[in-house]
């Protein structure tokens, strides 16, 4: 049986940490009643789930607003758990969505949508959701304090074609500086440029310039990413430049920051999940700062 579907991926981060610390059995009854309460939330918005494997669920919903909705939820409740005692603080959630053409066998289904919701999942990072304008195109109002911020196309491995992807931001204290109005279209030419404006980036011997008629690029040390940054404290795609309104902007995309220090300044800027405009030239740490000397650190230069 074939059918267009909503498919969610959604994982559990540092379950093998969990092992070391509580062993096994303590801590195969945590992640079991975590994938539990998943499976739970899904329900809760007239989702299915298909199957866990291990610390991961895959659920199918039948349009994206549940979906949308559910995991919302699940990221909601989860990061009050972080304020308690209990081992679910231990792990944190990453979600990927995707809709498509899915075909059911024997309990169980296959697709590109699904395909593309677990690699979207193992590319958004701990407490973050990452949907494709699939699902995203769905939705006619967000809940309440919910924001899809514009990932711009990117690649993602087994695919032909770029895909135009949204991180969900969940948290309710986000602010409209981090984020696009939800549903807004991306103009044809809102990353256009003359040809003589681009960027030089550079990290120890690799060298590329990208021209504002190529952004977005990412940077991190997914092979998806268009400059790629070969170090484990790196998140798989960690930021993005995009061109908008004549000028180059790094937004971060990390779980745990980017900073940006310029030629000629001692002042560093941090950001976490937000975004500034590039000037010059200078400094990106993909960290929150530039004290350790080992910091992956790439130069970049505007240039006409």
């Amino acid at each position: 049986m074939t059918s267009r579907t909503t498919v969610m991926f959604a994982d559990l981060t540092g379950s093998t940490g969990v092992f070391e610390k509580l062993g096994n059995e303590a801590a195969t009854e945590t992640i079991t009643a975590l994938t539990h309460w998943i499976g739970a939330v899904c329900e809760s918005h007239t989702g299915r789930v298909v199957k866990t494997l291990g610390d991961g669920v895959l659920a199918v919903f039948p349009d994206g607003p549940c979906a949308v909705e559910a995991v919302v939820q699940m990221q909601r409740e989860h990061e009050r758990r972080q304020g308690g005692r209990g081992p679910a603080r231990l792990m944190q959630l990453q979600v990927g969505l995707d809709c498509g053409e899915i075909v059911e066998v024997n309990g169980d289904c296959y697709g590109d949508a699904v395909n593309v919701a677990s690699r979207l999942s193992d590319l958004s990072g701990a407490r973050q959701i990452w949907a494709s304008d699939s699902v995203v195109d769905q939705v006619d109002m967000p809940p309440p304090g919910v924001r899809f911020h514009s990932l711009g196309t990117v690649a993602i491995r087994g695919k032909a074609q770029q895909r135009r992807l949204f991180r969900i931001d969940w948290q309710e204290s986000a602010t409209d500086m981090m984020t696009l109005p939800a549903f807004e279209p991306l103009a044809s030419g809102a990353y256009k440029a003359g040809a003589s404006e681009r960027i030089e980036l550079a990290q120890l011997d690799v060298v590329r310039a990208f021209g504002a008629d190529e952004l977005p690029i990412h940077m991190g040390r997914a092979r998806e990413a268009e400059f790629v940054v070969n170090d484990r404290r790196v998140s798989r795609l960690h930021a993005r430049i995009e061109w908008r309104n004549s000028a180059f902007v790094l937004v971060d995309l990390s779980s745990f920051g980017t900073c940006v220090r310029f030629s000629g300044s001692s002042t560093e800027l941090t950001l976490r999940r937000e975004e500034c405009v590039l000037h010059d030239q200078g400094e990106i740490a993909l960290a929150p700062g530039f004290g350790d000397f080992s910091t992956p650190t790439i130069q970049f230069e505007l240039k006409r």
